[in-house]
């Protein structure tokens, strides 16, 4: 009986662990189909391999194939300036380095406004586009901000100065924007912008085309030049700007008072006495 009773326990935990491998195979199997319909639901990005760097890359580096590797970039947000071939970043028909003038960090896409184009140094002909020239602005502490500024910045110009008045003989000072948004190209004798400390400029070079040029060499032989440095993304192109003091002390020019007419007064001598008088009469007309 005891045999029998034996038997019959094996066989039902053998029935039971079967029910439970089946339940759990079961779980798992509708777990993998759930998976699946998700994964089927997600959709495809599509991808542009793009070369990155592989390290930190800091100005005035050399760039080599080696820092560099490819990485995948979603195809509707490349950035502007990426190379996807070692022929786009180093052309055969064009010999020569390329160096960093932007630091790049780890797995930061590689940008054309970052490196220098094949056969270039790192300097000033290097941030010059076409037709631009280096015009060099003397700063201290007052006109340059504080020391603030850094290569790529861009600034505006003020001119300070004595011009004529309206009568040619009075001479008034007054101070005037004569430059918009002019891009900074180096500081001192330095180009780079991973400058960390500040320190007092006494020169600030800028990027201007040739009449820009001719303007600021009259400005600064004329008078006397301030920056003001210009937010990101500032796109506001400013008018004629200019103040002078009476317009800053709100003081207004006088104005002419206006003569009244004088009335013709006739006379006619006459002795009285031992006396020669004045007698007034009336003025005969038209005189």
């Amino acid at each position: 009986m005891r045999m029998i009773f034996g038997v019959v326990l094996l066989i039902g935990i053998a029935l039971a662990g079967f029910a439970v491998h089946m339940t759990q195979t079961y779980v798992n199997e509708q777990k993998d189909a759930l998976r699946l319909a998700q994964a089927n639901k997600t959709p495809t990005v599509p991808t542009v391999g793009v070369f990155v760097a592989n390290k930190k890359l800091s100005y005035g580096d050399e760039l080599l194939l080696k820092d560099i590797v490819v990485a995948q970039w979603p195809q509707n947000a490349l950035p502007e300036g990426i190379f996807t071939s070692v022929e786009e970043l180093f052309p055969k028909d064009k010999t020569g380095k390329r160096y960093v003038m932007r630091a790049t960090e780890k797995f930061e896409a590689i940008l054309a406004v970052k490196i220098t184009e094949p056969g270039k140094e790192v300097g000033l002909q290097s941030r010059l586009e076409e037709g631009q020239s280096a015009f060099t602005i003397k700063v201290d502490v007052s006109s340059g901000v504080s020391g603030f500024l850094r290569p790529g910045d861009s600034v505006d110009v003020y001119w300070t100065g004595k011009v004529q008045g309206s009568d040619n003989r009075n001479q008034r000072t007054v101070t005037r924007l004569i430059e918009n948004a002019v891009k900074i190209i180096a500081i001192d004798q330095s180009s780079n912008e991973e400058i960390q400390t500040s320190s007092i400029a006494r020169t600030v070079t800028v990027a201007v085309t040739k009449l820009q040029g001719a303007s600021l060499t009259q400005a600064q032989s004329t008078g006397r030049l301030n920056l003001s440095l210009v937010g990101q993304g500032d796109t506001n192109v400013a008018g004629l700007i200019e103040v002078d003091q009476k317009q800053l002390l709100g003081i207004e020019d006088a104005q002419p008072v206006a003569q009244q007419p004088t009335k013709k007064v006739c006379t006619i001598r006459m002795r009285k006495g031992g006396e020669t008088v004045n007698m007034p009469i009336p003025c005969a007309e038209g005189s």
